[in-house]
Parts: structure tokens; C-alpha cells; sequence
């Protein structure tokens, strides 16, 4: 490093961090990174051995801190909060920086966590800490700016631009033009069986920065803390941190430039892959074939009681599913619906001990989530059926928050119903569900009444 280069250096680590996120401060004759050259999927070394300037530069610093502030999350081994990690790097940044450049910076252990999958099971997540997870996010901007770009057109998985519903849609494509049998391919435990060797190697290829190699090497063995105890990670990409999905999709690049060498139809989204033929025998032989190329070639292995080679309507590819006939629709999976009833369930079941105001705090969010993702479905009647299912069961709700006889006549009337009507309903023996299609209920809990308390509908204004 010649004198001026140091003499950047050391104007660059004296920045105060408050400057670097306000954009006050002027970057004293910041070198520019040289753009970068792709050629085959692999980057041109010129423009990868000063990858982690680039990953220090104060607006990709900014733009990680807004993403890791948003995406929120739970503390790290250390406890540190997301509320508190600004004051921390106005405090520590120039440290922190000094590590980053110099190659030596060393990532704490993930904290173990394990969340209930919707099937049954558990998966387990490792969640960084708030600085860590804002170093991988600087990096991943760095690295996803670059790769995006080289992998498959159809894979669709953590990829900006791209989205579930249009890995959906161009899975529909392909039924339409009578590819009628899917190779359904599940990873059994990909995070977790990742070959970390293998993973540097393909990243080797790609950038030559030493330092940003040897920092991504320490994330992949920075160990995982569950009950106070590290134990050392040895294979695998944990969940939870911003660089794992990145990752995830590097690995799998050769295997999408496997599928369309073969000149395969196929759909990926993360480790969900699907490959569409025309008869069930082609569709045979392409779960052997691929099969060893995954488990002899990726070393990864592929659970066999999860695959399956079915007509499409037969599974589901990201929670939806789709019709047979000459019209293929795209229709939401029954597993789907069942995980959103369940969760209304849930919900509304607490109703009866709280406000209604509470309640729809917690469920008026829960739908519009579900609205956005399934609402893409070309089933209209199921969302209307769903909606109307919803509000049958917040007025099961109000019936047994409302307890008396004398409670509910007077809130029946409160909402309109005629007094006869309110009387015979408010004494009526039968069960809440029963007395919830009933007409005073429909009129005085109606569909207004539930959307002037916040409540969204899943279709329009049905």
C-alpha cells in the first residue's frame, strides 16, 4: 500500500459511524471499486480483490442498517438489540472496520432456535447477532449485486425482482403446454448439510478477496449456542442470518446449470424444485437420474418420503396447487387452508377473554399477509368463503363475550336488530355457531360492522 492509499485509510477509519449513517460527512478520496466483469458465471479477478472496500462504503453500510432495522428480529448470543445496534457502531465502527479490512474480524456463535413447521417437525434457525447480521447484510448487497445476475432464469428463491408467484405461475405455464407429470424434488435438511469446502470453492471461483473469503469461512464456523453451550459448525448455512440464502442459491446454481443443460422444464425456489414431463416413465427416469447427480455430485441428499413423481394436482409447489382440464388454475393448496384456519382458530378463540379491538389487532394483519401471498389464487369463491367463514367465527366471538341474556338483548339492540328479533335470539338455546348464520346476527354483526373494526376481506369487498 503506497502512502496515499494509507493516508485514505486512516482519514476513512476515523469517521465517526453517526456520519457514515447521516451521509454528513465527506469520504476523504474514496477509491472507487472497479466495476465488476462477469464471464461464464465466474467474476473477473481485477474486480473482486477489493470486494470488501466495497462492502464498507458508507450508502451500502446505510442500506444494510435500514434492512436489518426493518427485518427487526430477535437478539444474538450477546443480547444486543436491533434498537440498540446504532448507538453501538457510533461508538465501535472504526474498530470494527479496522477488523473487516485487515481480514481478521471474527463473528460470534449463532443462538439456537427452533420453530414448528406447519407439517409437524421442527426447524431450527441460528440466529446472529445484530452486528453480525448487519455485516453479513453488507456483504450479501456486495455479492448479490454481482451473482444475481449469473444464475438460472428460473430460479426464483431470495432474489430481488423475483417472487413465489411468478415460480408459481410459470409452473402453471408449463402444465398448460402439457407437461402433465411434475418430479416433485425435496432436500433433505439442505441448510443443514451444506459441504462447507465444497461452498468455498464454488465462492473461490467467483472473488478473489482474501479477506471477504476468510470472513464468510468464519461465518459458516462461527458455531451455534443452544443451552448455553458452542458447538462448532461443521456443514450447513444456519437460517436466520441475511448471507444464508445467497448461499443457498450459489450452491444450487450448479444444479440449475445441470437441469437446463439436460434441457429440463423446471421451477426452483429455494430447495423446493420441481421438474415437469410429459409421462409419468420420463418422469421416472428423471428422479433416478437427478437423484444421483444430487447425491453423488452436490453431496446432498434427497428425502425420498417428501418426493414423488404425480400429476400436478396430486401436489403442492409453495402452497398452492392446480386444477386438471384443458384450464389450468392456479388453486391454494388444502394443507394451505387448513394452516390458515387453524391460525384463525387461534385467534379468534382468545376472542372471548379480550377486546374485539385486540383481536382484530392481531388478525386483521394475519389476513392481509395471507391476501397478499394466496390472494394470487384463481379461485375467487374460496376467499370469499373464507372471508365469510371468519366473520361467522368472530361472531361466535362477541355471542360468548356478551354471556347474558340481558347483555346480549341490549347489545342486539344496540346494533339495530328489531326488539322482537333481539329477544328471541338473545334467549335462544342454541349454540353460538348455530345462531351465528342466523339473521339477527347478520344483521346487526354485518359485513360494515366487521370492516369498520379494521376487519379485511380476502376477495374485493366480498
Amino acid at each position: 500500500m503506497n502512502l496515499q492509499d494509507d493516508k485514505q485509510q486512516n482519514i476513512q477509519m476515523q469517521l465517526d459511524f453517526s456520519s457514515v449513517l447521516t451521509g454528513e460527512a465527506r469520504e476523504a478520496g474514496r477509491e472507487e471499486t472497479e466495476s465488476a466483469g462477469t464471464m461464464n458465471g465466474t467474476e473477473n479477478p481485477a474486480s473482486t480483490n477489493r470486494l470488501m472496500e466495497e462492502v464498507c462504503e458508507r450508502e451500502n453500510l446505510k442500506a444494510a442498517l435500514r434492512r436489518v432495522k426493518a427485518n427487526k428480529g430477535s437478539p444474538g448470543v450477546d443480547g444486543m438489540t436491533v434498537i440498540g445496534i446504532k448507538d453501538y457502531l457510533k461508538q465501535h465502527w472504526p474498530a470494527i472496520r479496522g477488523q473487516l479490512l485487515s481480514g481478521t474480524y471474527e463473528p460470534k456463535p449463532v443462538r439456537r432456535v427452533e420453530i414448528a413447521k406447519p407439517d409437524g417437525g421442527v426447524r431450527k434457525l441460528g440466529i446472529p447477532t445484530v452486528l453480525d447480521r448487519f455485516i453479513q447484510q453488507a456483504v450479501m448487497q456486495v455479492l448479490q449485486r454481482r451473482w444475481d445476475r449469473t444464475f438460472s432464469d428460473y430460479s426464483y428463491g431470495f432474489r430481488p425482482g423475483r417472487s413465489a408467484q411468478q415460480a408459481v405461475a410459470q409452473a402453471q405455464q408449463y402444465i398448460a403446454e402439457g407437461h402433465g407429470w411434475c418430479v416433485d424434488l425435496d432436500l433433505e435438511k439442505f441448510f443443514d448439510r451444506v459441504n462447507h469446502d465444497k461452498l468455498m470453492g464454488q465462492i473461490a471461483k467467483r472473488i478473489v478477496d482474501k479477506r471477504l473469503l476468510k470472513l464468510i469461512r468464519a461465518f459458516l464456523n462461527a458455531g451455534v449456542m443452544e443451552n448455553g453451550l458452542v458447538s462448532p459448525s461443521v456443514e450447513g448455512t444456519p437460517q436466520g442470518g441475511p448471507l444464508s440464502p445467497l448461499l443457498s442459491n450459489l450452491v444450487l446454481d450448479e444444479f440449475d446449470q445441470e437441469l437446463e443443460r439436460r434441457g429440463h422444464r423446471f421451477v426452483r425456489y429455494a430447495d423446493d424444485c420441481n421438474i415437469y414431463v410429459r409421462s409419468e416413465r420420463a418422469g421416472q427416469r428423471v428422479m433416478e437420474s437427478i437423484t444421483r447427480f444430487i447425491t453423488q455430485k452436490l453431496k446432498l441428499k434427497v428425502n425420498e418420503a417428501k418426493s414423488a413423481v404425480a400429476r400436478p394436482q396430486e401436489r403442492k409447489f409453495l402452497g398452492f396447487s392446480f386444477t386438471a382440464g384443458p384450464e389450468v388454475k392456479r388453486v391454494i393448496a388444502p394443507k394451505a387452508l387448513d394452516r390458515f384456519k387453524r391460525r384463525v382458530r387461534e385467534i379468534t378463540g382468545r376472542a372471548k377473554g379480550v377486546s374485539m379491538k385486540t383481536t382484530m389487532e392481531e388478525l386483521a394483519p394475519y389476513m392481509r399477509g395471507w391476501r397478499s401471498y394466496f390472494g394470487f389464487c384463481e379461485t375467487p369463491e374460496v376467499l370469499i368463503s373464507l372471508t365469510g367463514w371468519v366473520r361467522r367465527r368472530l361472531r361466535c366471538a362477541l355471542w360468548r363475550q356478551w354471556k347474558t341474556v340481558r347483555r346480549r338483548r341490549a347489545a342486539l339492540l344496540e346494533l339495530g336488530v328489531r326488539p322482537q328479533l333481539a329477544a328471541n335470539m338473545a334467549g335462544s338455546s342454541r349454540g353460538p355457531w348455530y345462531l351465528a348464520l342466523t339473521k339477527a346476527l347478520n344483521v346487526g354483526l354485518s359485513k360494515a360492522y366487521f370492516k369498520s373494526l379494521g376487519l379485511p376481506s380476502l376477495f374485493e369487498d366480498c
